[in-house]
């Protein structure tokens, strides 16, 4: 990002040469997202042994999961409608009229079923692949314990394979995410610095404000204290803050987990699953990239179609896969589905990893608050 800062700032618009290489970057993380949600959806649900206790488990965790993310997608795009960063983003080209048509309610839930499940694969239809995979996950469950357990292992496979596939994607993040910096310093200069200061001030306030509401369910609902409780899970948060990624950090989770006593029985399910479905803090940057590419592309949204964008939004946060970046292929999917011009939304993977040490460690303490709270209501059954 300094690299690519200073050549932009010293080069200018002749920066722009770079520019397919970070398009190839944002390309190649596409590529790699589709499989990877559907291996690992399906590999963390295929991992429960009984299905009552997923009947049971999943619906208190679900309503749990639904409701904060829900919440997270509102406090971003608040956030950007308090700060406007995206009032002061200048644009090389104009954008004239509205931008697309935002899809009703009806149009977004029978969007989510398939016609065909290779045409799911083929047009890249994140929200289609996740019921896919759940549907299949549940399915397997169903299975006797012999084929069951072999198509487990095939899922886990590859979600193995795809997680080692964006590993070497990752080796040219540097690269990618130094060429976009570049090319935005470049082309907009000194007055890029405003608009992202303020974008990256408003995500991180929206998901603090969703910390301290953690920590007040903690307080309120558990027999746990919120200063305790983040002393026994500091290495965690450590690690969240290292690696940008839920599921490099679950591991750490899982430990940490069994060392604060809670029940395994709620845990194994609970966190793995939340390391997939749960994404608060990846909610709260995509409801900011929404609205904050809305803003430089002049669109307003009418009131109405808050309903689509807060459905999307959940189904796409919880789909994003837990990798470092992979929130911001969500975005752009997220900006896509509404027709807005997406090499705005790029313009955040300059900073994006930035952004993203907020949006893991908020994942990841939404999995734990919420494991505490079923471990909890699990107890007093």
């Amino acid at each position: 990002m300094a690299v690519g800062s200073a050549l932009g700032a010293a080069l200018g618009e002749g920066i722009g040469f770079l520019q397919p290489l970070g398009d190839l970057f944002i390309r190649l993380l596409v590529l790699t997202a589709i499989p990877l949600i559907f291996f690992n959806l399906l590999a963390g649900l295929t991992a429960l042994s009984d299905v009552r206790t997923f009947g049971r488990l999943a619906g208190k965790t679900l309503a749990y999961f639904v409701s904060t993310d829900l919440i997270a997608l509102s406090l971003g795009m608040a956030a950007m409608w308090l700060l406007r960063p995206g009032l002061g983003m200048p644009l090389t080209e104009e954008v004239n009229g509205a931008v697309g048509s935002v899809p009703s309610v009806s149009e977004v839930l029978l969007g989510m079923v398939p016609r065909n499940v290779f045409a799911a694969f083929a047009d890249g239809n994140v929200v289609q692949i996740v019921v896919i995979a759940v549907l299949v996950g549940i399915a397997t469950l169903l299975l006797p314990t012999a084929p069951r357990r072999r198509i487990s292992i095939l899922w886990e496979d590859g979600a193995a394979l795809f997680r080692r596939l964006v590993d070497l994607v990752l080796l040219v993040a540097p690269l990618g995410i130094g060429a976009l910096m570049a090319v935005t310093v470049g082309r907009y200069g000194a007055q890029l610095l405003g608009p992202m200061a303020r974008f990256l001030v408003g995500v991180y306030s929206a998901q603090f404000l969703i910390f301290l509401a953690y920590m007040l369910v903690l307080r309120l609902f558990t027999e746990r204290r919120p200063a305790h409780f983040l002393a026994e899970t500091g290495p965690l948060w450590a690690t969240t803050a290292a690696t940008t990624s839920s599921l490099a950090s679950l591991s750490v989770g899982l430990e940490i987990a069994e060392k604060i006593q809670l029940p395994r029985s709620v845990y194994a399910f609970t966190l793995p699953l939340g390391a997939q479905l749960n994404k608060d803090g990846t909610a709260v940057m995509l409801g900011a990239v929404l609205i904050f590419t809305a803003q430089a592309a002049g669109v307003s949204f009418p009131p109405a179609a808050f309903v689509s964008i807060l459905l999307i939004g959940l189904l796409l946060s919880e789909g994003s896969g837990g990798i470092p970046g992979g929130g911001f292929v969500i975005a752009l999917i997220y900006v896509q589905a509404f027709n807005l011009p997406i090499e705005i939304a790029a313009i955040v993977g300059g900073i994006y990893r930035l952004v993203d040490m907020g949006n893991t460690t908020v994942n990841i303490m939404g999995d734990f608050i919420g494991t505490v709270l079923v471990a909890e209501s699990e107890a007093a059954r």
